[in-house]
Order: structure tokens, then C-alpha cells, then sequence
């Protein structure tokens, strides 16, 4: 197969337009950053030329560039006034990079450009596209805004995702809510949110990698799917262990690390909110997994296709690994 140079080009600065923003010690080469890695992932997004993607790829532009104008104003600002008015231009600061990464209240375009794009970009969108955004607002982490944040993107990411017939935008409304736990994980500890983020990004991967090889975009396809039954159960295992279900992997870092510290710093009402609402979430998850399910009759034995079966069996090992894990904490 042929890789087309010029997305490869574009990979690379997308990744050093990341690597700029992590590694620069003053905001405007952050905001330098973040623009290299917007250039960059427009043509990733506009590969085919589809209509889709064109309308994608303008959506996320016109916010992302907004977004930037934003980021930029709060930098001339914190540069010109120093002391006086440092937490207004810290607001604004964060404002622009919530934006960015697409946190409720200011989610509105993250569901409409990931319905236009393909799998892949899907998954660059909800994982590497948020690096840098959460990287640079732990450098100004406000936290009465963020606990804001984090109670409309949990309570968003739940009662959006309900009533769509779209897989990519459930993934999209899973994303925001996930993105409410990992920012108070970043409120506890930068360790907690970079394990939170890498285990939610592994999952992501075995479960977009099932959507990709099956070219599932809606839930009326998964009741027409005829496939390996080893697929849809490895699917099942993905889709609790991403909703966060005990005890696969997607539970440890929701358990472990964000609701026992926010217990132990007697956030209880935080607590409660964000489990309740990750229950509804589990209700559109389960949508995927049982119109699948529903129509095995055809399904008369489990095989092994040309379909790369290790790969499949190693996104369900994934989830599964979090068994012992849970199992030996439990013990010790």
C-alpha cells in the first residue's frame, strides 16, 4: 500500500506542532504550536475530499482559529498588565484552550466535525488533538471554572449521546464526558490525568479499530451485522470497559485514582454527580452492544477469519487485563 508523502508530511508537523507546544517555556511559542498542529490536521481531515469532510475540516477551522484569536488576546493581555489583571487573562486563557479541546459548555462544534470525518481522524481528534490543550491549561488551572466545566461535560456527555443514531457522535458525547473525568483527575494530580488519558486512549484505539474493520457509522448497520461472533463479544467487552464498567481496565483509573481522591478531599456532591451521569452513559453504550447482539441466529459457531483475529483478540485483552489488576488491589 502507498502512503501519500504529503500526509505524511502533514503527520509529522501535526506531531512536532504538539511537541512545540509542550516544550516551549513561553506562551506565544505555545500558541505557535498549537497554530502548526491546526494547519496541520486540516488536510489530514480533507484527505478524501468528500463533501463531509470539506464541511468538517471548515467547522473545525472557524473554531479552532476562533479559539486562537482568543488564545492569543489573553497572552497580549497577561504580557501587558502583569499583576493587575492576571486572573481575567487566566479565565480567557482557559476559555480558548477548553475550546480547543472541546469541553461543554463549549462543545458545539466537536460532535458535527467527528460525524463528517473518517475512524482514523476520529481517533486523532479524541486523543492527540487534546494533548496540548490539557498540558497547557494545567499551567493555569482555575478551579472554580473548572469544577464548572467538569459538572456541564459530564452532565452534556450524558444526556447528548442518548438519543443519537450516530456511532461517531456517541463516541463524540463519550469524549466530552470523559473529558469532565480527566480534567478532575488534573485538578488531583498530573499523574492521574496522564494515566487516566493513556488507559482512555488504549481503549479508544481497540474500540475504533473494531468500528473501522466492520465500517460501522450508524446503529442501524450493527443489527445487519454478520460477522465473527468473536468481533461483536470483543466489542461488548470495549464498550463496558470504556463506559467504565467494574472490572475491566476502563474502571481502574475512574476508581482508583479520580473517586477515591475527590472522597478522600470530601468532594462527595462531585462525586455523586459524575458517577450518576457515567450511568447514563452506559445506556448508549449498551445501544451498540445489543443491537448486535440481538441477531446472532445466523452466527452458528465461532471462527477464525482473515480479518486480523489477534488484533481483535488483543483489543478485548486490553479490557480484560484490568481483571487481575482489580483483583490484586483488592488483596493489597
Amino acid at each position: 500500500m502507498l502512503i501519500n508523502p504529503s500526509l505524511s508530511i502533514f503527520m509529522i508537523t501535526l506531531i512536532s506542532g504538539t511537541l512545540i507546544s509542550l516544550s516551549s517555556s513561553s506562551w506565544l511559542g505555545m500558541w505557535m504550536g498549537l497554530e502548526l498542529n491546526l494547519m496541520s490536521f486540516i488536510p489530514i481531515i480533507n484527505k478524501n475530499k468528500t463533501p463531509y469532510e470539506t464541511e468538517s475540516a471548515m467547522k473545525y477551522f472557524l473554531v479552532q482559529a476562533m479559539a486562537s484569536v482568543l488564545f492569543l488576546i489573553g497572552i497580549l493581555m497577561n504580557e501587558m498588565t502583569d499583576f493587575l489583571m492576571s486572573s481575567n487573562t487566566s479565565y480567557l486563557i482557559s476559555s480558548a484552550l477548553l475550546m480547543k479541546m472541546g469541553a461543554a459548555p463549549l462543545h458545539f462544534w466537536f460532535p458535527g466535525v467527528m460525524e463528517g470525518i473518517d475512524w482514523m481522524n476520529c481517533f486523532m481528534l479524541m486523543t492527540w488533538q487534546k494533548v496540548a490543550p490539557f498540558v497547557l491549561i494545567s499551567y493555569k488551572l482555575m478551579n472554580n471554572m473548572i469544577m464548572i466545566v467538569i459538572f456541564i461535560s459530564t452532565f452534556v456527555g450524558a444526556v447528548g449521546g442518548l438519543n443519537q443514531n450516530s456511532i461517531r457522535k456517541i463516541m463524540a458525547y463519550s469524549s466530552i464526558s470523559h473529558l469532565g473525568w480527566m480534567l478532575s483527575a488534573m485538578m488531583i494530580s498530573n499523574n492521574l490525568w496522564l494515566i487516566y488519558f493513556c488507559i482512555y486512549s488504549l481503549l479508544n484505539m481497540s474500540m475504533i479499530y473494531l468500528f473501522f474493520n466492520q465500517s460501522m457509522f450508524y446503529l442501524s448497520q450493527t443489527y445487519l451485522m454478520k460477522t465473527n461472533p468473536l468481533i461483536k463479544f470483543s466489542m461488548m467487552i470495549s464498550m463496558l470497559s470504556l463506559a467504565g464498567l467494574p472490572p475491566f481496565l476502563g474502571f481502574l483509573p475512574k476508581w482508583m485514582m479520580v473517586i477515591q481522591s475527590l472522597m478522600m478531599e470530601r468532594s462527595f456532591i462531585m462525586v455523586l454527580f459524575m458517577v450518576m451521569t457515567t450511568l447514563m452513559t452506559l445506556y448508549f453504550y449498551m445501544r451498540v452492544m445489543f443491537s448486535s447482539f440481538l441477531f446472532m441466529n445466523q452466527e452458528i459457531k465461532w471462527k477464525t477469519t482473515k480479518l486480523s483475529s489477534e488484533l481483535i483478540s488483543l483489543s478485548m485483552m486490553l479490557s480484560i487485563m484490568g481483571i487481575p489488576i482489580t483483583t490484586w488491589l483488592l488483596l493489597y
